[in-house]
């Protein structure tokens, strides 16, 4: 099953590449593979992929924030992760090697956010070290290890000193680590 223009209307085609950081190939290859996932050639931009189907592809499959990824980016009106095409390119376009630093710490900080309460906080600490290590008997950290991890992040990190990390506080932190927009992509 190819994509060609008439599934994606050129007009629409330009409308995407300028309200992301896709190119034309890039958008045309999002478009087939959302429209695998849905099985449907048709291209209606409210179709929705459920959560379950999206975390079935391999550039996801291994990623512990899987479905946080898919939380943050859907706009389905009953949080169940659902993404439509435009949320589809939403997420490829916020992990792409041409989105900024900004627009990459940004969704980081979102996934990170579990309680999506705008803070990072001891909790939502512990959750992003769990994901990273595992939550297996043989990876996770004793309580001690936890609460010695999370005060140095928040050593480092918490420049007002609220035992919080915000958005501009996170943002400081990857500004200082160049590894960060090379590790932040999905590549289809």
């Amino acid at each position: 099953m190819g994509t060609t223009a008439s599934q994606l209307p050129k007009e629409l085609l330009s409308e995407y590449q300028e309200l992301t950081f896709l190119t034309k190939q890039e958008i045309l290859l999002a478009h087939n593979r959302f429209s695998e996932l849905t099985k449907d050639e048709t291209s209606s931009p409210n179709r929705r992929v459920p959560m379950e189907k999206i975390l079935t592809m391999p550039e996801l499959k291994s990623n512990p924030f899987r479905e946080r990824i898919c939380y943050v980016f859907s706009t389905s009106e009953n949080k169940d992760g659902s993404l439509t095409f435009e949320d589809f390119l939403d997420l490829l376009s916020a992990f792409s090697d041409s989105a900024t630093l900004e627009i990459k710490s940004h969704y980081a900080f979102r996934i990170f956010d579990f309680d999506d309460d705008g803070t990072l906080d001891t909790r939502d600490l512990e959750r992003l070290v769990n994901c990273l290590t595992g939550e297996t008997e043989d990876t996770r950290l004793t309580s001690d290890e936890m609460r010695q991890l999370i005060g140095n992040i928040l050593e480092e990190s918490d420049i007002d000193k609220d035992g919080t990390v915000n958005l501009s506080e996170f943002q400081h932190v990857i500004s200082r680590s160049p590894d960060f927009v090379s590790s932040f992509k999905i590549v289809l």
